[in-house]
C-alpha cells in the first residue's frame, strides 16, 4: 500500500527543516529561492497534497474571512452599491485562495450576538461596512486581536484601518456643479446622518454653498437613509420650498427624488435638475441619465481585502488608511450639454 505523504516527508526529501517546509507551502516569507524551488520540486514530483483540516491547524489560518455588512437582507440585495463592493472583495479574495462568510446585521442585538461567533479562531479576519449600526462591533474588533478593516471611514475610531473615498470632496464638487450651472435654489437629500458617508456629504453641500456666499437655508436639506424611498418622500418634502437643484446622497435616492419630481409633473432638469453619488449602473439607465459623482466601489473592495491580508501577514499597527477621490460624471439630469 502506498504510504500517505507527511509534511516531514516532504522536509526530509527536501533538505529542509520541517518549518521551512511549512513556510514554503503556505507561501510564507524568509526563505531563500534556491531552498523554495528545491522544496516545490520535492512536491512536483510526489504530488504530495496536504490535508486542508491539517494545514489550517499547522499555519493557525482558516482560508476565511467574514464581511460584515449593517443590512437587512432586503437592503444587501436592492442596493446596487454592495453587490459592487462585494464584487472587488470576493474577486481579490478569489485571487488570494480565501473564501468570503457573508454576515448581516439588522439591530443592536445581532450586533451583540455576532462578535463572540467570530472572535472563536473561525476567521482571518473581518471586512465591514460603516454604518449606524455597527460601532460597537467595530469597538469590539478594535479591542481584540482579529485582523479588520473598515469599509468607509468609522467615525469615532480613528485607529481603524479603513478605506474610504474623499465624500466631502466629492458632495462639494456636485453642488459647486449646479450652482456654475446657474441653480440658484440648490438642495439636499443627505444619506444616513449615522454614518460618515452621510455626515461628509451634506459637509460637502454646505462648504459649496458658503463658499459663493449663500446662506444656507434648513428647509432646503432633508435626511434619508441612502434608500429609494426616502429619496422620493425626501423629494415630496422639497417640493414646497422650490429648489432648482438637488443633490442627493446616493444614485438610489436619486430614482426616488426623480420619481416625485415627475408625479408632480414637473420634469428633470428643466424644472430641478439632480445629481446623485455613486456611478452605479442605474444612474446611466436612467430617465434622464443621472449626473452623479462616481466612487470606484469596485476598487474600494480590491483595497479593503489587500489591506487586511497585509495586516493578517504583518499585525494591525500602524493603521492603514487610504482615501480615493471621486469624480464628477456629467450627464443629462443636471441640464448640462456635456455627457459621458
Amino acid at each position: 500500500m502506498k504510504k500517505n505523504l507527511t509534511l516531514d516527508d516532504i522536509a526530509a526529501q527536501a533538505d529542509v527543516s520541517r518549518a521551512t517546509a511549512s513556510r514554503v507551502l503556505n507561501d510564507r516569507p524568509h526563505v531563500r529561492d534556491e531552498v523554495r524551488e528545491r522544496v516545490w520540486q520535492v512536491i512536483q514530483e510526489t504530488g504530495y497534497k496536504p490535508h486542508p483540516v491539517a494545514r489550517s491547524l499547522a499555519s493557525q489560518r482558516t482560508g476565511i474571512v467574514g464581511l460584515v455588512i449593517p443590512r437587512t437582507t432586503e437592503g444587501f440585495f436592492t442596493d446596487p452599491y454592495f453587490p459592487h463592493l462585494t464584487q472587488g472583495i470576493a474577486y481579490t479574495c478569489n485571487e488570494h485562495d480565501y473564501i468570503i462568510s457573508l454576515f448581516l446585521i439588522q439591530t443592536q442585538e445581532d450586533e451583540r450576538k455576532l462578535y463572540p461567533r467570530i472572535s472563536q479562531g473561525l476567521l482571518d479576519g473581518v471586512i465591514v461596512q460603516v454604518g449606524a449600526i455597527g460601532d460597537q462591533f467595530i469597538d469590539a474588533l478594535l479591542q481584540g486581536s482579529i485582523p479588520s478593516v473598515v469599509a468607509g471611514r468609522p467615525q469615532h475610531h480613528p485607529e481603524a484601518s479603513y478605506v474610504d473615498v474623499d465624500n466631502i470632496a466629492g458632495a462639494y464638487n456636485a453642488v459647486m456643479h449646479l450652482l456654475q450651472l446657474g441653480c440658484k435654489r440648490v438642495a439636499t437629500i443627505t444619506g444616513d446622518m449615522g454614518t460618515t458617508a452621510g455626515l461628509d456629504r451634506e459637509e460637502g453641500y454646505r462648504r459649496a454653498i458658503e463658499k459663493r456666499g449663500i446662506p444656507i437655508e434648513p428647509d432646503l436639506i432633508v435626511h434619508g437613509d441612502f434608500t429609494e424611498i426616502s429619496g422620493y418622500y425626501g423629494m415630496q418634502r422639497l417640493l414646497p420650498h422650490k429648489p432648482d437643484a438637488v443633490f442627493t446622497g446616493s444614485d438610489t435616492m436619486a430614482m426616488g427624488a426623480i420619481r416625485a419630481i415627475k408625479q408632480a409633473d414637473l420634469s428633470v432638469p428643466e424644472d430641478i435638475a439632480i445629481v446623485g453619488y455613486d456611478d452605479l449602473p442605474p444612474a446611466r439607465m436612467a430617465s434622464p441619465p443621472l449626473t452623479t459623482i462616481r466612487q470606484p466601489i469596485h476598487r474600494f473592495g480590491v483595497k479593503a481585502v489587500e489591506i487586511l491580508l497585509d495586516i493578517i501577514e504583518n499585525g494591525k499597527e500602524p493603521p492603514r488608511q487610504i482615501v480615493f477621490d471621486t469624480k464628477l460624471i456629467v450627464r443629462e439630469s443636471c441640464g448640462s450639454s456635456v455627457g459621458t
